[in-house]
C-alpha cells in the first residue's frame, strides 16, 4: 500500500522565528528580514544545527576565500535551489518520511504477534496490545522529556498530541539532544544484525552529553541569514577537524542508514553532516505518537568526541567543558570563551565554532556571542531533568573595537572585578550571621546573596561590555558605582537590620568597596 506524502518541510511553516512566527524551510533562505530563532535553547541549537547542514549540502566552500565570495546571498540561493530540486527528501510523512526508519513498525509488528501468541490470559493480550501502541512525543516541548516527576519546563505538561509543526521541531532536537535512559523501545531486535553494544537503556545524544548537559556557543548575526553565513565552514577547516575523519560526509537525509552498525551509518557518525544532524535515535512517526530506539550510537567527549560549538579545555593534560549551570549563566564565561584574543592568556576554554567565525563577524555591524543549552542529571544512565535544572541561553553583543587586545584585557579584568564582588558579598553575608551565631542559616543566606548579586550584574553587563571601548576609561568608572550598589543591595536584602543585635552585626561586616572603587 502506498503511504500519502503528506507536510513537506520545505514549504510547510514549522520553524519558530522570534517576532515572525512559524515559517517554512525556504522561507528561511528566502527572507532576509527574518532575525532569529525561537523556541528554548536546545530547539535553537539544533534547528541551527540543521540550517547549517542544509546550507553545507548546498555548498560547502573550498577555503576562506571561496567564502568571502560566496556572500551571505549566495549561500542562501544555492540552499533554496537546493531544497528545490531535494523537495521531495523532506516529507515529514510517506514512504521515505524525513529522518525516519519506516522499518519500525515492523519490528514492533513482530514484537506483538510473538507476544500474542504466547500471551495466556486477557492480561497479557492487553499488555501486548499496549506496548504496540506508538508513545506520546514527550510530556514537555524538552526533548523526550519522560516522566510526571520531572521539572515542569513549560505549560504543556501531560500527554498531549502535537501539531505536524511541532513533531518536526520534536524530531530534530531529538536527534542531538535525547535524554539517555530506559525511554526506547524494549525487546525489539537490532536492525543491524548481531549489533551489540546495545540495551534497554539509550545513551545519551551526543549534543547533550552523559552528564550534565554541553554548553554550545555561536556567533550571531543581527539577521539568520547572516548568522548562518559567518557559521558555515569550508572544506579546508572540515578536513583539518580531527573528528571527522569522513570530512563532510553526506546529508542523512539523502543516504539514510538502513541499521545501527551499517557502512552508511558508520560514515556519518564520523562527518561534519553526521556532527550537525545526529541520529541517535531511529523514529517512525504513527498516528500520532512514535515509535523510537536507539539509534547510532556516539562516544562522550571522555573517548574523543568533539563538537565545535563545545568549550573545551585540556590544558595541564586535563580535560574539562563547560556545561550548563543554571546558577552560572554562560555570560559569565564570555572572557573564558574568547580567551584566545589575549596573546598572554594561555587559560580559558577554547570554543572552535567562535575561533573560526570571529574574524567574518568583524564584517557585520553587529554580532553577538550566543550561548545556550540544558542542564540535565543523571542517575545509573537515566538522564532526567529536575529540581534545579533548566534551560539556560546568554546573547552578548560584541564590536570589532573589543576584541583589541586592550579593551579585551579591560573586560577580563571587569569580570575579574565582579568575580571579587561576589566573594565580598558571600564574605560579608557570612560574617554577618557568624557574629549571631547562626553559622548554618548564614551559609544558606550567604549563598542566595551572592546568587542575587549575580542576577543583578545580568541586568547590566552588556552595558559594562560596551563600556570596555571606551579608552579615557570614565564609563568603566561609571558602570562601576552601579556594579557596587548591587553589592550593597544583595547585602541588605539578607542581612536586615531590625534589631539593636542585627544592626551591629550589619555595620560590622559591610562590605568594603574602597578597592573596586578606586
Amino acid at each position: 500500500m502506498t503511504v500519502q506524502n503528506k507536510f513537506n518541510l520545505v514549504n510547510e511553516p514549522w520553524i519558530p522565528v522570534a517576532g515572525k512566527g512559524l515559517v517554512s524551510l525556504s522561507e528561511i533562505f528566502s527572507n532576509p528580514d527574518l532575525s532569529a530563532l525561537g523556541g528554548n535553547p536546545v530547539q535553537k541549537i539544533a534547528l541551527t544545527k540543521l540550517l547549517l547542514a542544509i546550507a553545507q549540502t548546498a555548498y560547502t566552500p573550498t577555503d576562506d576565500e571561496d567564502w568571502k565570495k560566496l556572500g551571505a546571498s549566495g549561500m542562501a540561493k544555492k540552499s533554496l535551489v537546493y531544497l528545490r530540486e531535494k523537495r521531495d527528501l523532506f516529507w515529514l510523512y510517506g514512504e521515505k518520511p524525513f529522518l525516519q526508519m519506516p522499518a519500525l513498525a515492523k519490528l514492533i509488528a513482530a514484537r506483538k504477534n510473538a507476544e500474542l501468541k504466547s500471551a495466556k490470559t486477557d492480561g497479557e493480550k492487553k499488555e501486548a496490545e499496549e506496548k504496540a501502541m506508538p508513545k506520546f512525543m514527550g510530556s514537555a516541548e524538552s526533548p523526550d522529556l519522560p516522566s510526571e516527576n520531572n521539572t515542569v519546563l513549560t505549560q504543556n505538561q501531560g500527554s498531549i498530541v502535537l501539531s505536524d509543526a511541532e513533531k518536526a521541531v520534536f524530531l530534530i532536537t531529538l536527534m542531538n539532544f535525547a535524554l539517555g535512559g530506559k525511554r526506547v523501545e524494549k525487546k525489539l531486535p537490532t536492525l543491524t544484525a548481531d549489533y551489540s553494544g546495545k540495551s534497554d537503556s539509550a545513551k545519551s545524544a551526543p549534543s547533550l552529553g552523559n552528564h550534565w548537559g554541553y554548553l554550545h556557543s555561536f556567533l550571531t548575526g543581527t539577521k539568520m541569514i547572516d548568522t548562518l553565513w559567518i557559521n558555515i565552514l569550508t572544506h579546508e577547516q572540515i578536513n583539518g577537524y580531527r573528528t571527522w575523519t569522513s570530512k563532510l560526509g553526506v546529508a542523512p537525509w539523502e543516504d539514510m542508514p538502513t541499521g545501527e552498525g551499517c557502512v552508511t551509518a558508520q560514515k556519518l557518525k564520523n562527518s561534519y553532516l553526521g556532527c550537525l544532524v545526529a541520529l541517535s535515535r531511529f523514529v517512525f512517526f504513527e498516528k500520532d505518537g512514535i515509535y523510537y530506539v536507539e539509534g547510532i550510537q556516539y562516544p562522550s567527549h571522555k573517548h574523543g568526541w568533539r563538537e565545535p560549538t563545545m568549550a573545551i579545555s585540556d590544558a595541564k593534560d586535563t580535560l574539562k567543558l563547560l556545561w550548563v549551570n543554571p546558577e552560572k549563566k554562560p555570560w559569565r564565561e564570555l572572557t573564558a570563551l574568547l580567551s584566545f584574543i589575549s596573546n598572554q592568556n594561555t587559560e580559558g576554554f577554547d570554543c572552535q565554532q567562535i575561533r573560526w567565525s570571529l574574524e567574518r563577524a568583524k564584517s557585520l555591524d553587529k554580532f553577538s556571542v550566543w550561548s545556550g543549552g540544558l542542564k540535565v542529571r543523571a542517575n545509573a544512565g537515566d538522564q532526567s531533568v529536575k529540581q534545579n535544572d533548566d534551560f539556560v541561553e546568554s546573547e552578548i553583543q560584541l564590536s570589532s573595537a573589543l576584541l583589541g587586545e586592550i579593551p579585551f584585557t579591560q573586560l577580563k579584568q571587569e569580570m575579574d572585578g565582579l568575580n571579587a564582588l561576589s566573594k565580598i558579598v558571600y564574605g560579608a553575608a557570612i560574617g554577618f550571621f557568624k557574629a549571631q551565631k547562626a553559622e548554618v542559616e548564614g551559609k544558606k543566606q550567604a549563598a542566595q546573596a551572592a546568587n542575587l548579586f549575580w542576577q543583578l550584574c545580568e541586568r547590566k553587563f552588556q552595558e559594562l561590555v560596551n563600556a570596555c571601548e571606551d579608552s579615557s576609561g570614565e564609563e568603566v568608572k561609571n558602570i562601576r558605582r552601579v556594579f557596587a550598589g548591587f553589592v550593597n543591595k544583595a547585602y541588605n536584602t539578607y542581612c536586615p537590620k531590625d534589631t539593636a543585635r542585627q544592626l551591629d552585626a550589619w555595620a560590622a561586616n559591610r562590605p568594603n568597596l574602597a578597592k573596586y572603587l578606586a
